[in-house]
């Protein structure tokens, strides 16, 4: 279940009316929308602002008494659902008809070299582990679930969420984005150990010598 549904129905018209007013409403407005009193607009205010969702913004001048407007702040915006991977499913299925499958795995490269070599800098390290420790972070951000594991004696990294898992299931070159980043980011090889699309409990890489070193 969605953060979204896990909050009570009224909450949820509430975030629904602020992500509808992008300057703002007031308790009156949100009393008219929910068919609500004040006091429990101001209640649920309350909630959603003590959770990070809502903040209270600048008073509007009205002609009478200044009104405080509510504002949605960007955690509550999240709360709602993006559909990327139905869309990005379409860009991808028009440029292998427009590309080929050579022009889409280049394309998905050069993003994820772009990308790793922003990261770049984020990752340093006297050791092997440190560096390992600092790729799991900016996987971590952008939403791998991303740890580092003990195997082999060495440290590896390890993903438990694919971002691409659904497009990966009829696209396995969308992986080549995963790759090119964390090559560049590092340097280094990157080495593919475990998938969770061939059935493994993670998506695991191995990081390799930087290059030149045998």
């Amino acid at each position: 279940m969605s953060a979204l549904r896990q909050l009570g129905q009224t909450q949820q018209k509430l975030l629904r009316a602020l992500l509808a007013a992008p300057q703002g409403a007031s308790v009156e407005a949100l009393c008219q929308a929910l068919g609500v009193t004040h006091n429990a607009v101001r209640q649920h205010l309350a909630a959603l602002i003590a959770t990070g969702y809502v903040e209270r913004g600048t008073a509007q001048p009205t002609g009478g008494r200044p009104q405080a407007r509510y504002l949605l702040l960007p955690a509550g915006r999240e709360l709602f659902p993006r559909n990327y991977g139905l869309i990005a499913t379409g860009i991808l299925e028009h440029l292998y008809a427009s590309a080929g499958k050579a022009g889409v795995q280049a394309l998905l490269a050069s993003i994820g070299q772009e990308l790793g070599n922003s990261a770049a800098s984020r990752i340093d390290g006297a050791d092997e582990a440190a560096i390992a420790a600092r790729l799991a972070e900016q996987l971590d951000a952008l939403g791998y679930e991303a740890t580092t594991v003990q195997r082999d004696g060495e440290t590896q990294v390890e993903a438990y969420n694919c971002v691409f898992h659904a497009l990966a299931k009829a696209h396995p070159d969308v992986c080549r984005f995963d790759l090119a980043f964390m090559e560049a980011a590092t340097g280094r090889p990157i080495q593919h150990m475990e998938c969770l699309l061939r059935g493994g409990q993670a998506c695991r890489f191995r990081i390799g010598k930087p290059r030149g070193e045998s």
